[in-house]
Protein backbone atom coordinates (compact mmCIF):
# COMPACT_ATOMS: atom_id res chain seq x y z
CA UNK A 1 0.00 0.00 0.00
CA UNK A 2 2.94 2.70 1.00
CA UNK A 3 4.20 1.66 -2.58
CA UNK A 4 1.38 2.02 -4.05
CA UNK A 5 1.19 5.59 -2.59
CA UNK A 6 4.19 6.90 -3.27
CA UNK A 7 3.88 5.68 -7.19
CA UNK A 8 0.78 7.60 -7.06
CA UNK A 9 2.29 10.71 -5.58
CA UNK A 10 5.32 10.48 -8.27
CA UNK A 11 3.10 10.49 -11.29
CA UNK A 12 1.40 13.45 -9.80
CA UNK A 13 4.13 15.37 -9.10
CA UNK A 14 5.79 14.08 -12.58
CA UNK A 15 2.05 15.69 -13.80
CA UNK A 16 2.54 18.70 -12.52
CA UNK A 17 5.93 19.08 -13.34
CA UNK A 18 5.09 18.71 -17.11
CA UNK A 19 2.53 20.53 -16.59
CA UNK A 20 4.21 23.44 -15.43
CA UNK A 21 6.99 22.81 -18.37
CA UNK A 22 4.20 22.89 -20.74
CA UNK A 23 2.59 26.12 -19.53
CA UNK A 24 6.10 27.68 -19.80
CA UNK A 25 6.65 26.34 -22.87
CA UNK A 26 3.79 27.82 -24.32
CA UNK A 27 4.48 31.00 -22.66
CA UNK A 28 7.92 31.39 -24.34
CA UNK A 29 7.12 30.82 -27.68
CA UNK A 30 4.27 33.03 -26.92
CA UNK A 31 6.84 35.81 -26.31
CA UNK A 32 8.96 34.64 -29.13
CA UNK A 33 6.27 35.44 -31.42
CA UNK A 34 5.31 38.58 -30.67
CA UNK A 35 8.56 39.35 -30.44
CA UNK A 36 9.33 38.48 -34.03
CA UNK A 37 6.07 40.23 -35.15
CA UNK A 38 6.98 43.63 -33.52
CA UNK A 39 10.47 43.14 -35.42
CA UNK A 40 9.42 42.85 -38.84
CA UNK A 41 7.89 46.40 -38.16
CA UNK A 42 10.35 48.01 -36.24
CA UNK A 43 13.38 47.67 -37.56
CA UNK A 44 12.61 48.55 -40.90
CA UNK A 45 10.75 51.51 -39.25
CA UNK A 46 13.67 52.39 -37.07
CA UNK A 47 16.05 52.32 -39.59
CA UNK A 48 14.04 54.81 -41.81
CA UNK A 49 13.37 57.16 -38.90
CA UNK A 50 16.71 57.43 -37.75
CA UNK A 51 18.19 58.15 -41.65
CA UNK A 52 15.08 60.91 -42.14
CA UNK A 53 16.51 62.40 -39.23
CA UNK A 54 19.97 62.51 -40.04
CA UNK A 55 19.00 63.99 -43.29
CA UNK A 56 17.01 66.65 -41.99
CA UNK A 57 19.93 67.43 -39.34
CA UNK A 58 22.09 67.90 -42.52
CA UNK A 59 19.91 69.87 -44.77
CA UNK A 60 17.84 71.92 -42.12
CA UNK A 61 15.27 71.56 -45.24
CA UNK A 62 11.61 71.78 -44.11
CA UNK A 63 10.65 68.78 -45.87
CA UNK A 64 13.19 66.53 -44.75
CA UNK A 65 11.79 67.73 -40.98
CA UNK A 66 8.91 66.61 -42.02
CA UNK A 67 9.78 63.17 -43.26
CA UNK A 68 11.76 62.91 -40.14
CA UNK A 69 8.51 63.91 -37.98
CA UNK A 70 6.35 61.41 -39.98
CA UNK A 71 8.00 58.61 -39.07
CA UNK A 72 8.72 59.53 -35.24
CA UNK A 73 5.11 59.37 -35.33
CA UNK A 74 4.67 55.99 -36.75
CA UNK A 75 7.22 55.03 -33.91
CA UNK A 76 4.93 56.83 -31.13
CA UNK A 77 1.95 54.49 -32.63
CA UNK A 78 4.10 51.17 -33.11
CA UNK A 79 4.89 52.03 -29.14
CA UNK A 80 1.60 52.95 -28.32
CA UNK A 81 -0.44 49.74 -29.07
CA UNK A 82 -2.94 49.28 -26.13
CA UNK A 83 -3.23 45.28 -27.00
CA UNK A 84 0.69 44.75 -27.11
CA UNK A 85 1.17 46.46 -23.70
CA UNK A 86 -1.83 43.56 -22.89
CA UNK A 87 -0.11 40.99 -24.22
CA UNK A 88 3.79 41.74 -22.36
CA UNK A 89 2.03 42.21 -19.05
CA UNK A 90 0.28 38.73 -19.29
CA UNK A 91 3.68 37.42 -20.08
CA UNK A 92 5.29 39.61 -17.06
CA UNK A 93 3.02 38.73 -14.93
CA UNK A 94 2.70 35.32 -15.32
CA UNK A 95 6.56 34.57 -14.02
CA UNK A 96 6.90 32.27 -16.94
CA UNK A 97 9.87 33.61 -18.77
CA UNK A 98 13.16 32.56 -16.79
CA UNK A 99 15.98 32.90 -20.04
CA UNK A 100 17.61 35.21 -19.23
CA UNK A 101 18.05 36.68 -22.55
CA UNK A 102 14.08 36.58 -23.32
CA UNK A 103 13.48 38.04 -19.51
CA UNK A 104 15.90 41.24 -20.47
CA UNK A 105 14.33 41.67 -23.92
CA UNK A 106 10.50 41.20 -22.09
CA UNK A 107 11.81 44.11 -19.28
CA UNK A 108 13.20 46.26 -22.36
CA UNK A 109 9.56 45.87 -24.24
CA UNK A 110 7.39 46.11 -21.92
CA UNK A 111 9.65 49.71 -20.54
CA UNK A 112 9.00 50.69 -23.92
CA UNK A 113 5.28 49.92 -24.72
CA UNK A 114 3.87 51.71 -20.88
CA UNK A 115 4.04 54.33 -23.92
CA UNK A 116 0.32 52.81 -24.45
CA UNK A 117 -1.33 54.10 -21.65
CA UNK A 118 -0.21 57.45 -22.63
CA UNK A 119 -3.00 59.27 -25.16
CA UNK A 120 -1.19 58.69 -29.21
CA UNK A 121 -2.45 62.27 -29.64
CA UNK A 122 -0.51 63.59 -26.92
CA UNK A 123 2.62 61.71 -28.19
CA UNK A 124 1.86 62.80 -31.71
CA UNK A 125 1.48 66.39 -30.53
CA UNK A 126 5.07 66.22 -28.49
CA UNK A 127 6.75 64.85 -31.58
CA UNK A 128 5.52 67.60 -33.87
CA UNK A 129 6.11 70.28 -31.10
CA UNK A 130 9.75 69.13 -30.82
CA UNK A 131 10.42 68.88 -34.92
CA UNK A 132 9.10 72.65 -35.00
CA UNK A 133 11.30 73.48 -32.28
CA UNK A 134 14.77 71.59 -33.88
CA UNK A 135 13.97 74.29 -37.12
CA UNK A 136 13.79 77.32 -35.25
CA UNK A 137 17.26 76.18 -33.70
CA UNK A 138 18.65 74.82 -36.39
CA UNK A 139 17.73 78.17 -38.93
CA UNK A 140 18.84 80.26 -36.08
CA UNK A 141 22.40 82.68 -36.23
CA UNK A 142 23.36 85.06 -33.98
CA UNK A 143 23.62 88.52 -35.88
CA UNK A 144 25.80 91.16 -34.72
CA UNK A 145 26.07 94.33 -36.83
CA UNK A 146 24.37 92.99 -40.02
CA UNK A 147 26.60 90.04 -39.77
CA UNK A 148 25.26 86.55 -39.22
CA UNK A 149 27.25 84.09 -37.00
CA UNK A 150 27.69 80.37 -36.72
CA UNK A 151 27.81 79.09 -33.07
CA UNK A 152 31.67 78.64 -33.99
CA UNK A 153 32.19 82.39 -35.00
CA UNK A 154 30.44 83.32 -31.26
CA UNK A 155 32.54 81.13 -29.32
CA UNK A 156 35.34 81.86 -31.09
CA UNK A 157 34.78 86.46 -30.43
CA UNK A 158 33.92 85.01 -26.62
CA UNK A 159 37.25 82.88 -26.34
CA UNK A 160 39.54 85.22 -28.39
CA UNK A 161 38.00 88.76 -27.83
CA UNK A 162 39.41 91.28 -25.33
CA UNK A 163 37.24 93.77 -25.71
CA UNK A 164 34.19 92.96 -23.14
CA UNK A 165 31.55 95.50 -25.24
CA UNK A 166 32.01 93.12 -28.02
CA UNK A 167 31.62 90.14 -25.92
CA UNK A 168 28.46 91.41 -24.55
CA UNK A 169 27.22 91.97 -28.11
CA UNK A 170 27.87 88.90 -29.39
CA UNK A 171 26.41 87.08 -25.87
CA UNK A 172 23.61 88.90 -26.47
CA UNK A 173 22.72 87.98 -29.67
CA UNK A 174 23.22 84.47 -29.26
CA UNK A 175 20.51 84.95 -26.46
CA UNK A 176 17.93 86.07 -28.98
CA UNK A 177 16.87 82.27 -29.55
CA UNK A 178 15.43 82.14 -25.77
CA UNK A 179 12.63 84.37 -26.94
CA UNK A 180 12.18 82.62 -30.51
CA UNK A 181 11.93 78.83 -28.61
CA UNK A 182 10.82 79.58 -24.92
CA UNK A 183 6.74 79.64 -25.27
CA UNK A 184 6.97 76.64 -27.59
CA UNK A 185 9.54 74.97 -24.93
CA UNK A 186 6.86 75.73 -22.05
CA UNK A 187 4.13 74.13 -23.93
CA UNK A 188 6.53 71.01 -24.88
CA UNK A 189 7.39 70.32 -21.39
CA UNK A 190 3.70 70.46 -20.24
CA UNK A 191 2.34 68.20 -22.81
CA UNK A 192 5.39 66.19 -21.52
CA UNK A 193 3.99 65.98 -18.41
CA UNK A 194 0.58 65.29 -19.20
CA UNK A 195 1.88 61.90 -20.79
CA UNK A 196 3.80 61.27 -17.91
CA UNK A 197 0.96 61.60 -15.77
CA UNK A 198 -0.97 59.09 -18.35
CA UNK A 199 1.44 56.71 -17.44
CA UNK A 200 1.08 57.31 -13.81
CA UNK A 201 4.30 59.39 -12.70
CA UNK A 202 4.42 62.72 -10.97
CA UNK A 203 5.79 64.27 -14.09
CA UNK A 204 8.47 63.68 -17.16
CA UNK A 205 11.42 64.16 -15.50
CA UNK A 206 10.70 61.35 -12.74
CA UNK A 207 9.62 59.36 -16.21
CA UNK A 208 11.97 59.43 -17.79
CA UNK A 209 15.00 58.07 -15.23
CA UNK A 210 12.55 55.37 -14.11
CA UNK A 211 11.69 54.22 -17.73
CA UNK A 212 15.69 54.24 -18.23
CA UNK A 213 16.10 51.95 -15.34
CA UNK A 214 17.34 54.78 -13.33
CA UNK A 215 15.81 55.42 -9.54
CA UNK A 216 14.99 59.36 -9.56
CA UNK A 217 16.00 59.55 -5.81
CA UNK A 218 18.84 57.81 -6.24
CA UNK A 219 20.39 60.09 -8.79
CA UNK A 220 19.65 62.99 -7.01
CA UNK A 221 21.69 61.37 -3.98
CA UNK A 222 24.45 61.00 -6.06
CA UNK A 223 23.96 65.09 -7.35
CA UNK A 224 24.19 66.00 -3.53
CA UNK A 225 27.49 63.68 -2.81
CA UNK A 226 28.93 64.93 -6.31
CA UNK A 227 27.84 68.87 -5.54
CA UNK A 228 29.35 68.40 -1.96
CA UNK A 229 32.60 66.65 -3.63
CA UNK A 230 33.41 69.46 -5.84
CA UNK A 231 31.59 72.47 -4.18
CA UNK A 232 35.03 73.21 -2.32
CA UNK A 233 37.47 72.18 -4.84
CA UNK A 234 35.51 74.59 -7.71
CA UNK A 235 35.63 77.31 -5.37
CA UNK A 236 39.04 77.33 -5.22
CA UNK A 237 39.21 77.23 -9.40
CA UNK A 238 36.49 79.64 -9.68
CA UNK A 239 38.55 82.18 -7.68
CA UNK A 240 41.60 81.41 -9.76
CA UNK A 241 39.61 82.08 -12.88
CA UNK A 242 38.46 85.38 -11.19
CA UNK A 243 41.69 86.47 -10.50
CA UNK A 244 43.00 85.98 -13.63
CA UNK A 245 40.20 87.74 -15.36
CA UNK A 246 40.80 90.90 -13.51
CA UNK A 247 44.09 91.24 -14.90
CA UNK A 248 43.22 90.02 -18.72
CA UNK A 249 40.54 92.67 -19.03
CA UNK A 250 42.00 95.31 -16.78
CA UNK A 251 39.01 95.58 -13.99
CA UNK A 252 39.08 96.94 -10.62
CA UNK A 253 37.73 94.10 -9.18
CA UNK A 254 35.81 90.69 -9.73
CA UNK A 255 32.29 92.26 -8.94
CA UNK A 256 32.96 93.88 -12.82
CA UNK A 257 32.83 90.00 -13.97
CA UNK A 258 29.79 88.98 -16.03
CA UNK A 259 28.80 85.94 -17.49
CA UNK A 260 30.12 86.95 -21.29
CA UNK A 261 33.55 86.81 -19.67
CA UNK A 262 34.14 83.62 -19.15
CA UNK A 263 34.89 82.99 -22.93
CA UNK A 264 31.63 80.91 -23.64
CA UNK A 265 28.15 80.97 -23.97
CA UNK A 266 27.35 79.10 -20.58
CA UNK A 267 30.31 79.00 -18.47
CA UNK A 268 30.38 75.00 -19.62
CA UNK A 269 33.30 74.63 -20.54
CA UNK A 270 36.58 75.92 -18.65
CA UNK A 271 38.02 79.38 -20.16
CA UNK A 272 41.82 79.09 -21.15
CA UNK A 273 43.67 81.08 -17.60
CA UNK A 274 46.83 79.00 -18.35
CA UNK A 275 49.82 79.60 -20.02
CA UNK A 276 48.76 76.86 -22.63
CA UNK A 277 48.06 77.15 -26.27
CA UNK A 278 47.37 73.86 -27.38
CA UNK A 279 45.14 75.24 -30.59
CA UNK A 280 48.60 75.18 -31.95
CA UNK A 281 49.28 71.65 -31.85
CA UNK A 282 45.96 70.64 -34.06
CA UNK A 283 46.36 73.78 -36.53
CA UNK A 284 46.72 72.54 -39.84
CA UNK A 285 46.19 69.10 -39.15
CA UNK A 286 43.73 66.77 -40.71
CA UNK A 287 41.72 65.95 -37.37
CA UNK A 288 39.95 63.33 -39.66
CA UNK A 289 43.65 61.49 -40.36
CA UNK A 290 44.34 61.61 -36.47
CA UNK A 291 40.89 60.41 -35.47
CA UNK A 292 41.56 57.18 -37.76
CA UNK A 293 45.32 56.64 -37.02
CA UNK A 294 44.29 56.51 -33.34
CA UNK A 295 41.16 54.71 -33.14
CA UNK A 296 42.58 52.21 -35.91
CA UNK A 297 45.71 52.19 -33.13
CA UNK A 298 43.89 50.82 -30.31
CA UNK A 299 41.94 47.96 -32.59
CA UNK A 300 38.75 50.20 -33.36
CA UNK A 301 39.17 51.50 -36.55
CA UNK A 302 36.55 54.06 -38.01
CA UNK A 303 37.42 54.49 -41.53
CA UNK A 304 34.22 52.98 -43.13
CA UNK A 305 32.21 55.45 -40.44
CA UNK A 306 34.38 58.49 -41.40
CA UNK A 307 33.24 58.26 -44.97
CA UNK A 308 29.43 58.34 -44.23
CA UNK A 309 30.06 60.67 -41.60
CA UNK A 310 29.19 65.23 -42.41
CA UNK A 311 31.92 66.72 -40.84
CA UNK A 312 32.01 70.34 -41.82
CA UNK A 313 29.65 73.50 -41.52
CA UNK A 314 27.47 74.12 -43.99
CA UNK A 315 23.95 76.16 -44.35
CA UNK A 316 21.07 75.27 -42.78
CA UNK A 317 22.92 72.15 -41.05
CA UNK A 318 22.53 71.22 -37.50
CA UNK A 319 25.64 73.21 -35.78
CA UNK A 320 25.95 70.91 -32.62
CA UNK A 321 27.84 67.39 -32.71
CA UNK A 322 25.97 63.78 -32.65
CA UNK A 323 26.96 60.63 -33.48
CA UNK A 324 23.72 58.13 -34.81
CA UNK A 325 23.69 54.31 -35.30
CA UNK A 326 21.47 54.55 -38.04
CA UNK A 327 20.48 50.64 -38.05
CA UNK A 328 22.03 48.78 -35.69
CA UNK A 329 23.73 46.32 -37.99
CA UNK A 330 26.73 49.02 -39.20
CA UNK A 331 25.36 52.21 -40.29
CA UNK A 332 27.13 54.31 -37.85
CA UNK A 333 27.62 58.10 -38.89
CA UNK A 334 28.93 61.12 -36.79
CA UNK A 335 27.95 64.78 -37.54
CA UNK A 336 30.25 67.62 -36.71
CA UNK A 337 31.17 71.20 -37.82
CA UNK A 338 34.71 70.69 -37.36
CA UNK A 339 37.93 73.44 -37.47
CA UNK A 340 41.11 72.35 -36.85
CA UNK A 341 41.41 73.38 -33.08
CA UNK A 342 41.66 71.64 -29.61
CA UNK A 343 38.03 71.53 -28.89
CA UNK A 344 37.21 70.14 -32.03
CA UNK A 345 39.31 67.80 -31.69
CA UNK A 346 38.14 66.74 -28.71
CA UNK A 347 34.89 66.21 -30.12
CA UNK A 348 35.92 64.37 -32.48
CA UNK A 349 37.37 62.05 -30.45
CA UNK A 350 34.13 62.20 -28.51
CA UNK A 351 31.48 61.10 -31.22
CA UNK A 352 33.65 58.43 -32.61
CA UNK A 353 33.99 57.25 -29.28
CA UNK A 354 30.39 56.33 -29.21
CA UNK A 355 30.59 55.00 -33.03
CA UNK A 356 33.05 52.41 -31.78
CA UNK A 357 30.89 51.39 -28.77
CA UNK A 358 27.48 50.89 -31.50
CA UNK A 359 30.21 49.34 -33.41
CA UNK A 360 31.34 46.83 -30.93
CA UNK A 361 27.78 45.97 -29.85
CA UNK A 362 27.32 42.43 -30.35
CA UNK A 363 25.20 41.85 -33.72
CA UNK A 364 23.95 38.60 -32.85
CA UNK A 365 21.96 39.73 -29.83
CA UNK A 366 17.99 40.33 -30.14
CA UNK A 367 17.83 43.95 -32.47
CA UNK A 368 15.93 45.12 -28.63
CA UNK A 369 19.32 44.94 -26.78
CA UNK A 370 21.58 46.07 -29.60
CA UNK A 371 22.19 48.97 -27.82
CA UNK A 372 24.29 50.77 -25.08
CA UNK A 373 24.25 49.35 -21.45
CA UNK A 374 22.58 52.92 -20.81
CA UNK A 375 23.12 55.87 -22.47
CA UNK A 376 25.77 57.22 -19.68
CA UNK A 377 27.96 54.07 -20.30
CA UNK A 378 28.22 55.50 -24.31
CA UNK A 379 28.86 58.74 -23.10
CA UNK A 380 31.83 57.25 -20.43
CA UNK A 381 33.09 55.91 -23.44
CA UNK A 382 33.29 59.51 -25.50
CA UNK A 383 33.92 61.56 -22.84
CA UNK A 384 37.26 59.28 -21.87
CA UNK A 385 38.93 59.35 -25.54
CA UNK A 386 37.51 63.78 -25.76
CA UNK A 387 39.67 63.84 -22.76
CA UNK A 388 42.68 63.20 -24.75
CA UNK A 389 42.76 65.92 -26.93
CA UNK A 390 44.40 67.96 -23.85
CA UNK A 391 46.44 65.02 -22.33
CA UNK A 392 50.51 65.87 -22.95
CA UNK A 393 51.06 62.50 -23.91
CA UNK A 394 48.41 61.89 -26.51
CA UNK A 395 49.38 64.94 -28.19
CA UNK A 396 53.02 63.76 -28.30
CA UNK A 397 51.92 60.11 -29.78
CA UNK A 398 49.23 61.41 -32.13
CA UNK A 399 50.64 64.85 -33.48
CA UNK A 400 54.37 64.38 -32.89
CA UNK A 401 55.80 66.82 -30.36
CA UNK A 402 59.13 66.22 -28.92
CA UNK A 403 59.26 64.94 -24.99
CA UNK A 404 60.75 68.21 -24.12
CA UNK A 405 57.65 69.89 -25.73
CA UNK A 406 55.58 67.27 -23.62
CA UNK A 407 57.06 68.39 -20.39
CA UNK A 408 56.74 71.87 -20.99
CA UNK A 409 53.00 71.61 -21.74
CA UNK A 410 52.54 69.05 -19.17
CA UNK A 411 51.90 70.78 -15.70
CA UNK A 412 49.17 73.38 -17.26
CA UNK A 413 47.53 70.86 -19.55
CA UNK A 414 46.69 68.41 -16.33
CA UNK A 415 45.72 71.45 -14.29
CA UNK A 416 43.59 72.62 -17.79
CA UNK A 417 41.74 69.03 -17.82
CA UNK A 418 41.13 69.67 -14.06
CA UNK A 419 39.75 73.05 -14.41
CA UNK A 420 37.94 71.38 -17.25
CA UNK A 421 36.27 69.06 -14.92
CA UNK A 422 35.25 70.91 -12.48
CA UNK A 423 33.86 73.39 -14.53
CA UNK A 424 31.52 70.87 -16.57
CA UNK A 425 30.61 69.55 -13.39
CA UNK A 426 28.85 72.41 -11.94
CA UNK A 427 27.21 73.17 -14.85
CA UNK A 428 25.67 69.48 -15.21
CA UNK A 429 24.17 70.55 -11.55
CA UNK A 430 22.98 73.41 -12.95
CA UNK A 431 21.50 71.58 -15.78
CA UNK A 432 19.57 68.69 -13.89
CA UNK A 433 18.36 70.51 -11.10
CA UNK A 434 16.75 73.27 -13.52
CA UNK A 435 15.18 70.85 -15.69
CA UNK A 436 14.15 68.84 -12.66
CA UNK A 437 12.42 71.80 -11.28
CA UNK A 438 11.12 72.82 -14.34
CA UNK A 439 9.10 69.79 -14.94
CA UNK A 440 7.62 69.51 -11.63
CA UNK A 441 6.59 73.18 -12.21
CA UNK A 442 6.93 74.81 -15.44
CA UNK A 443 4.76 78.00 -14.40
CA UNK A 444 7.10 79.01 -11.93
CA UNK A 445 9.77 82.22 -13.11
CA UNK A 446 12.42 80.04 -15.45
CA UNK A 447 13.88 83.49 -16.28
CA UNK A 448 14.97 83.57 -11.87
CA UNK A 449 14.94 80.27 -11.28
CA UNK A 450 18.14 79.87 -14.35
CA UNK A 451 20.11 82.51 -12.71
CA UNK A 452 19.06 82.00 -9.58
CA UNK A 453 21.05 78.25 -10.03
CA UNK A 454 23.57 79.60 -11.91
CA UNK A 455 25.14 81.78 -9.22
CA UNK A 456 24.30 78.82 -6.62
CA UNK A 457 26.63 76.41 -8.89
CA UNK A 458 28.50 78.58 -11.36
CA UNK A 459 29.29 81.23 -9.14
CA UNK A 460 28.29 83.46 -12.07
CA UNK A 461 26.38 87.03 -11.28
CA UNK A 462 23.35 87.63 -13.21
CA UNK A 463 23.48 90.42 -15.56
CA UNK A 464 21.84 93.53 -13.96
CA UNK A 465 17.96 93.86 -14.98
CA UNK A 466 17.78 90.86 -17.31
CA UNK A 467 14.45 88.69 -17.74
CA UNK A 468 14.77 86.94 -20.87
CA UNK A 469 14.58 82.98 -21.20
CA UNK A 470 18.27 82.63 -21.26
CA UNK A 471 17.35 78.94 -20.33
CA UNK A 472 15.66 78.49 -23.40
CA UNK A 473 19.40 78.74 -25.46
CA UNK A 474 20.55 75.11 -24.22
CA UNK A 475 19.20 73.26 -27.33
CA UNK A 476 19.46 70.08 -24.98
CA UNK A 477 16.68 71.51 -22.38
CA UNK A 478 14.19 71.37 -25.48
CA UNK A 479 15.54 68.48 -27.58
CA UNK A 480 17.34 66.22 -25.37
CA UNK A 481 15.09 66.40 -22.18
CA UNK A 482 16.33 65.08 -18.81
CA UNK A 483 19.67 63.68 -20.54
CA UNK A 484 22.62 65.90 -19.40
CA UNK A 485 22.99 64.24 -15.98
CA UNK A 486 24.11 61.43 -17.46
CA UNK A 487 27.02 63.39 -18.80
CA UNK A 488 28.43 63.93 -15.79
CA UNK A 489 27.69 60.31 -14.75
CA UNK A 490 29.33 59.14 -17.91
CA UNK A 491 32.24 61.02 -16.36
CA UNK A 492 32.16 59.13 -13.11
CA UNK A 493 32.55 56.12 -15.80
CA UNK A 494 35.03 57.33 -17.96
CA UNK A 495 37.67 57.81 -15.17
CA UNK A 496 36.20 54.49 -13.45
CA UNK A 497 37.56 52.63 -16.66
CA UNK A 498 40.33 54.42 -17.40
CA UNK A 499 41.80 53.65 -13.62
CA UNK A 500 40.95 50.27 -14.30
CA UNK A 501 42.84 49.99 -18.27
CA UNK A 502 45.58 51.65 -16.90
CA UNK A 503 46.17 49.27 -14.08
CA UNK A 504 44.85 46.27 -15.26
CA UNK A 505 46.01 46.04 -18.81
CA UNK A 506 48.61 49.17 -18.78
CA UNK A 507 50.12 47.65 -15.56
CA UNK A 508 51.47 50.90 -14.69
CA UNK A 509 50.80 53.22 -11.73
CA UNK A 510 51.34 56.04 -13.51
CA UNK A 511 47.63 57.87 -14.14
CA UNK A 512 48.60 61.42 -16.00
CA UNK A 513 50.31 60.12 -18.74
CA UNK A 514 48.17 57.71 -20.35
CA UNK A 515 47.12 57.81 -23.94
CA UNK A 516 46.25 54.20 -24.75
CA UNK A 517 47.99 54.84 -28.64
CA UNK A 518 49.06 52.21 -30.30
CA UNK A 519 47.73 49.76 -27.31
CA UNK A 520 45.30 46.84 -29.36
CA UNK A 521 44.86 45.22 -25.70
CA UNK A 522 42.52 48.35 -24.78
CA UNK A 523 40.00 47.89 -28.00
CA UNK A 524 39.75 44.46 -26.93
CA UNK A 525 38.86 44.89 -23.38
CA UNK A 526 36.41 47.67 -24.43
CA UNK A 527 35.04 45.75 -27.31
CA UNK A 528 34.79 41.94 -24.69
CA UNK A 529 33.68 43.78 -21.70
CA UNK A 530 31.90 47.05 -22.29
CA UNK A 531 31.05 47.15 -26.03
CA UNK A 532 29.97 43.66 -27.05
CA UNK A 533 27.34 43.08 -23.87
CA UNK A 534 25.00 45.63 -25.76
CA UNK A 535 21.96 46.25 -23.31
CA UNK A 536 22.22 42.15 -21.94
CA UNK A 537 22.52 43.17 -18.42
CA UNK A 538 21.15 46.04 -15.90
CA UNK A 539 23.71 48.90 -16.55
CA UNK A 540 25.15 48.53 -13.05
CA UNK A 541 25.65 44.49 -13.81
CA UNK A 542 27.66 45.52 -16.72
CA UNK A 543 30.02 47.96 -15.07
CA UNK A 544 30.74 45.53 -12.19
CA UNK A 545 31.47 42.60 -14.64
CA UNK A 546 34.03 44.68 -16.75
CA UNK A 547 35.60 47.04 -13.62
CA UNK A 548 35.19 44.75 -10.43
CA UNK A 549 32.97 47.50 -8.63
CA UNK A 550 29.43 49.03 -9.24
CA UNK A 551 29.89 52.98 -10.95
CA UNK A 552 31.73 54.66 -8.19
CA UNK A 553 32.60 58.33 -8.03
CA UNK A 554 35.70 57.62 -6.10
CA UNK A 555 37.86 57.54 -9.16
CA UNK A 556 36.34 60.38 -10.17
CA UNK A 557 37.54 62.44 -7.42
CA UNK A 558 41.13 61.13 -7.11
CA UNK A 559 41.80 62.09 -10.62
CA UNK A 560 40.35 65.59 -10.74
CA UNK A 561 39.28 66.51 -6.96
CA UNK A 562 41.62 66.16 -4.50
Amino acid sequence: MKNLKALLLLIMSATLIMGCQSKQEKVNKELIRFIKKFDSVYIPLYKSSNLASWNASVSGKPDDFKKSEDLQMQLVKLWADKESLKKLEKIRVSGMITDSLLARQLDVLFRNFLMAKADTAKLNATVRMSSMIEQKYGNFRAEVKGKKLTDNEVEDILKHSKDINAQKEVWNAQKKIGPVVAADIIALVKKRNEVAKDLGFSNYHEMSLTLGEQDPKEISRLFEQLDSLTSSAFAEVKGEIDDYFVKYYSLKSKDELRPWNYQNRFFQEAPKIYDLDLDKYYQGKDLESIDKSYYAGIGLPIDDMIKKSDLYAKAGKNQHAFCSDIDREGDIRVLCNIVPNEIWMGTMLHEFGHAVYFRGIDHNLPFILRDAAHTFTTEAIAEMFGRFSTNPQWIKDMTGISDEEKMKIADNSLKTLRIQQLVFSRWAQLMYRFEKSMYENPDQDLNKLWWDMAEKYQGLKRPEGRNEPDWATKIHIALYPCYYHNYLLGELLASQLYYYMTTNIIKSDDYKFQSFAGNKEIGNYLKTKVFSPGLKYYWNDMIEKATGEKLTPKYYAKQFVK
